[in-house]
């Protein structure tokens, strides 16, 4: 018999799951995936919680549920991959031996990693929404705030999800204005980015956006710490942006595990191939989803499209042929806008978002690039989707690779 662990059972490592168990015969293959706890997170859904939109219940249900029959499922931290040994050690002492290994361990919201983040603030008049608690313990402050100066911050770059920030903005004027405060209320987006979004045709429209919805932008802003006590985000080269509240998106890193076993980047990030998908430690070590150090973004329709190619290839690695299957960097990704309207972007490592229709040439029903009503409907059922397709490993009528048919140079 031999071995496929999995490290990590979110959306990455769930997807795995389920496109190996349906694939390879139990009897020659056993598959073991690892998690630390029971609970599977929908994490796009934390960004509607602070307004009311979804409830904690909609977005956490039990692993179990949405992984398949056959495979072992073993509730753990990791300690430390040993690649030249093939194995892994777990938190709770099991070793497991592998013959190949998906590593799909995600990214991780560290505010630690920012001076004065985590002081006296923290979760009073500072919040995260990257995490179940601090989105819902901003949901509970939302319902009694009566406005000031609301400070929307992205420490550092990459993040998942690199448009959610963008969403909280357009979705607090949207909120506060619904609540008959938005008068009241000051928003400042704060960036270290040059301008909204890491892609310059999109940022350039979302820049807009933010114009029209009277929301400032400050660029090009490299935190350095946040002075609780006088209410400010100060820079690296002391730039200084006042708050009444601070919602902060803080520096994202990699599992710790990963800088235990002494392979990781700078922030535990995995060296891994940009096409196949192979990591750079080892041939018998692919990885998958936030865990990569690759230049896509860091979101699940990545991880999904991600999936596909990882699946081709690991199938080829087991049979000892060449890895054919190529990730292009592909993301797809509705943004929020507010008022019930969404937009659409489609790009990959090469191709900036450009203007169409999605997925269907000429028919959509989405626009890409364009605010329009459809895309927030799209936006609100990929929650279905996601739970009852996506996370089983379902075909879904997007390719891996971007097309592109539909749209407009």
């Amino acid at each position: 018999m031999k071995n496929i662990v999995i490290l990590g059972a979110g959306t990455a490592g769930t997807i795995m799951a389920n496109k190996l168990a349906n694939s390879l015969h139990h009897d020659e293959w056993k598959i073991t995936i690892v998690d630390r706890d029971g609970e599977h997170h929908y994490q796009p859904g934390y960004l509607f919680i602070p307004f009311g939109i979804y409830r904690p219940g909609d977005v956490v249900k039990p692993r179990r549920d949405y992984l398949p029959r056959g495979i072992d499922i073993v509730f753990s931290s990791i300690d430390v991959i040993e690649p030249d040994q093939n194995q892994v050690r777990l938190s709770n002492k099991q070793v497991l031996l592998y013959d190949f290994l998906i590593i799909a361990t995600g990214a991780h919201p560290q505010p630690d990693e920012t001076e004065g983040l985590t002081g006296p603030g923290w979760q009073k008049n500072i919040f995260d929404f990257y995490t179940l608690e601090g989105t819902t313990a901003l949901s509970r402050f939302f319902k009694h705030w009566e406005g000031g100066r609301l400070a929307i911050n992205i420490v550092e770059m990459p993040i998942k999800c690199p448009v959610a920030p963008l969403e909280f903005a357009f979705l607090a004027d949207w909120y506060f204005t619904e609540q008959g405060i938005r008068h009241k209320v000051e928003i400042e987006y704060v960036t270290p980015l040059p301008g909204a979004f890491t892609k310059p045709k999109a940022s350039e429209l979302l820049g807009d956006f933010l114009d029209r919805k009277n929301i400032n932008l400050t660029a090009d802003f490299a935190t350095g710490n946040v002075d609780t006590e006088d209410q400010k985000l100060i820079s690296w080269d002391e730039r200084e942006v006042p708050y009444d509240v601070l919602i902060s998106v803080p520096t994202n890193m990699g599992d710790a595990s990963i800088q235990r076993s002494g392979f990781g980047d700078e922030l535990n990030y995995v060296p891994t191939d940009r096409q196949t998908l192979r990591s750079k430690v080892k041939d018998n070590i692919f990885v998958i989803g936030d865990a990569t150090d690759l230049p896509s973004s860091k979101a699940g329709s990545v991880a999904h499209f991600q999936a596909d190619i990882l699946f081709e290839n690991l199938l080829s690695a087991i049979e000892e042929r060449p890895l054919k299957a190529a990730f292009d960097g592909h993301a797809n990704c509705f943004i929020e806008s507010g008022f019930n309207k969404g937009l659409l972007i489609d790009f990959n490592y090469d191709t900036e978002p450009l203007p169409g229709k999605f997925p269907l040439p000429g028919i959509g029903p989405f626009s890409l690039l364009e605010e329009t009503k459809m895309n927030h409907y799209g936006k609100m059922m990929f929650r279905w989707v996601y739970w009852n397709l996506l996370l089983r490993g379902a075909e879904l009528p997007i390719e891996a690779e971007m097309t592109m048919a539909g749209k407009r140079r």
